[in-house]
């Protein structure tokens, strides 16, 4: 079943276009990545989804019910936690969390999400650090475990023990039949946790893959060292590209088959070499290279 459909979507701000033909779809019971820099249209394709802005074209469902026309059932059915964080800075979490808990009703687990993340729910937001503001917009999202979940920037401002704390909450909630739309600029916070991802730029949805398919495109990062007092010799390899190269040293990004590099490095004396797939920010950043 699908989580999310959008289909042929657009909107304009004038004469720009913030997305143009914006296409994608969400399995339920998945952690989908969603990625771009800013101003590639993440944030106004979230707000669409949430109905906050409507497209000039094209169409939106969440579990087969309109975004537009069915947006007070969807929103009962979807947590959402916005990039810039939007809390009434004189009360606490408490009165946050009961008001959510009225709006939706059902089942309220934030006392065990409060305990896990470590928040007082009796201070005030304004004395809250940024950190635990972030916190706090999780536990609400999240707290009447809703059948999807939107994040932008889930662990921002958060420190890395607290961001597997999220990773961890989320795979729970993904095991339990929940699902996951991630915007994320921390790429390796995608890698770790999404199923496929979606890249947009200038508006446009530019490659929509699963995890496995992105670790096939072939992309690997080779670093070869060389004998004490050498000079690291040139390589005129296809699909080679020299990244760094000091005495001794090189580092190098291979696209497509390693054989003639292999071949190629065989002929020198070698004293340590190692070879990686590329992580997931070096693929993203060839889409932005080489995508029109």
């Amino acid at each position: 079943m699908l989580a999310i459909k959008i289909s042929n979507v657009s909107k304009r701000y004038g004469h720009s276009a913030a997305l143009s033909g914006v296409s994608l779809e969400v399995e339920a019971g998945e952690i989908y990545g969603f990625l771009g820099p800013n101003g590639a249209g993440k944030t106004t394709t979230i707000r669409c989804l949430m109905d906050f802005i409507r497209p000039n074209e094209g169409s939106i469902s969440i579990f087969g019910l309109d975004a537009r026309g069915d947006s007070v059932e969807v929103k009962r059915q979807v947590g959402f936690l916005s990039a810039d964080n939007q809390l009434y800075s004189k009360w606490n979490a408490r009165q946050h969390i009961d008001l959510i808990a009225g709006v939706r009703g059902g089942t309220d687990n934030s006392a065990a999400l409060i305990k896990r993340l470590g928040l007082d729910p009796e201070v005030p937001v304004h004395h809250l650090s940024s950190g635990n503001q972030q916190k706090l917009g999780l536990i609400l999202a999240l707290m009447t475990n809703p059948k999807l979940v939107i994040l932008d920037e889930p662990t921002k401002g958060l420190d890395p023990l607290l961001q597997h704390e999220i990773y961890s909450i989320l795979k729970e909630y993904v095991a339990g039949g929940g699902t996951v739309f991630l915007s994320s600029h921390n790429l390796a916070e995608v890698e770790h946790l999404c199923s496929n991802v979606g890249v947009i730029k200038q508006g446009k949805i530019v490659a929509s893959k699963s995890m496995n398919e992105i670790v096939a495109m072939n992309l690997h990062i080779v670093t070869v060292t060389f004998p004490a007092g050498s000079t690291a010799p040139v390589l005129d390899v296809p699909g080679a590209e020299i990244i760094t190269a000091t005495d001794g040293h090189m580092v190098l990004k291979i696209r497509g088959d390693l054989n003639p590099l292999i071949a190629k490095l065989a002929s020198f004396q070698l004293t340590d070499i190692e070879i990686k797939h590329a992580p997931l920010e070096e693929i993203f950043m060839e889409y932005y290279r080489d995508k029109p």
